[in-house]
């Protein structure tokens, strides 16, 4: 398998080299080709190994895409992730826990494959391997930080009936990890999830979002469950150069399916903030339930992106979690020689929400500079403090990202 893989990665990088020519000169060519380089170095001392994790790794991805046909079109994209130097890291599937985790393993795969039919403007369909982001990515996201990211095998359709409303539907029988298809967690195979999310851009008021998802996952019971929930979310000039930002959200979670449990969790969200000038500033609330044996879990979402960079919270403790956070940004816009660069810090107080226990603290720090259009340099930290929960860990990332 992994032969067929790498004869298609080749095939794919061939297409997109180039020094390809299989058009005549003067002639649109019928597909569009692609390429994106990914370098990271990753570090990580987790107070608990006898070892730090110094993870050298570069993703190789490229594809295809075709121009539509009658409103079809089709994508076809591989992906390759290579690790760079010694092998100073548990990647998930080499065996190394000596080392803190750095969940970038080595693999070439298949990453995408669909065929997309769009008979009108706001009717699309889609059937194949893709990758879905809803919303903010809390309850369905592509995990785009990893080098591998997460795709699902599904058949897909997204209705916009009127001016400013959404209608996403899928059904997904299988999801491909981060953790590659080498791990026994890199698939879930035969699963029956579907994923149903309404949205509608109300004047003055922001972007109200409904959403139902079913997720019956035999190779991970515990991850079954069934959310129902309602999202606001938007933003309110009060100046020329001042907005007005917030957030609020509200779910319920029960068990479904295989899961062994039987529980109803609550989600809340709660995010107001301002923009001005070249800042965004944000306080945050954030409950995940716990009822002391089970814990709220968004199980396919991209979690990275909460609860801190340090990614002690990627399931959620059985006493549940409460995340008060602030969130405080500044790009440089026009007129400065940094022009683009964001820079960018988050602090976190964790807790419990079943008991008074206090679980710890992070601080996460962030800067991102768009060196040309398509090169990008990012610095990245992240320090969480134990107290009632897991152990002191600090991790840092340099990353420079190429795109064709």
């Amino acid at each position: 398998m992994k032969t067929d893989l790498l004869s298609l990665a080749a095939a794919s990088l061939a297409i997109v080299s180039p020094t390809a020519a299989f058009a005549d000169e003067g002639n649109d060519l019928p597909i569009d080709p692609y390429l994106d380089l990914r370098y990271r170095l990753e570090v990580v001392d987790q107070a608990n190994l006898p070892e730090d994790a110094t993870a050298s790794t570069l993703r190789i991805r490229g594809g295809v895409e075709t121009d539509e046909w009658n409103g079809l079109s089709a994508l076809v994209e591989g992906e390759a992730v290579v690790r760079i130097g010694p092998e100073d890291f548990n990647d998930t599937t080499n065996g190394l826990v000596q080392f803190p985790v750095v969940a970038d393993p080595s693999d070439v795969l298949l990453n995408r494959a669909f065929v997309r039919w769009r008979p009108d403007p706001a009717i699309e369909a889609v059937a194949g391997r893709q990758k879905v982001n809803l919303d903010n990515q809390r309850w369905i996201g592509s995990v785009d930080w990893r080098q591998n990211d997460q795709t699902f095998d599904l058949a897909q359709l997204s209705v916009k009936p009127v001016e400013g409303a959404s209608i996403q539907y899928f059904h997904a029988w299988r999801v491909n990890r981060i953790f590659g298809p080498d791990s026994p967690n890199g698939i879930w195979r035969d699963n029956d999830i579907h994923a149903l999310n309404a949205s509608y851009a109300i004047p003055s008021v922001g972007t109200v979002s409904a959403y139902g998802y079913f997720l019956d996952i035999p190779d991970a019971p515990a991850a079954s469950s069934q959310t129902l929930g309602l999202r606001l979310a938007g933003a309110q000039p009060v100046s020329s150069s001042t907005k007005i930002l917030y957030a609020a959200e509200y779910a319920n979670q029960r068990d479904l399916g295989p899961n062994p449990g039987n529980f109803s969790l609550d989600y809340l969200l709660l995010e107001p903030g301002v923009s001005t000038g070249g800042f965004t500033a944000k306080v945050g609330f954030e409950r995940l339930e716990g009822n002391g044996s089970t814990g709220l879990q968004t199980p396919l979402a991209t979690l990275h992106a909460f609860n801190g960079w340090a990614d002690k919270f990627l399931a959620t403790p059985p006493n549940g979690l409460r995340d008060f956070y602030g969130d405080v940004s500044y790009r440089f816009g026009d007129g400065s020689p940094l022009k683009g660069l964001l820079l960018r810090g988050i602090v976190h107080d964790f807790n419990a929400t079943e008991t008074d226990l206090a679980y710890g603290r992070e601080v996460n720090l962030l800067a991102v500079y768009p060196i040309r259009k398509n090169l990008t340099v990012l610095a990245k930290f992240a320090h969480y403090e134990a107290e009632g929960f897991s152990v002191d860990t600090t991790k840092g990332w340099l990353q420079l990202q190429l795109s064709f």
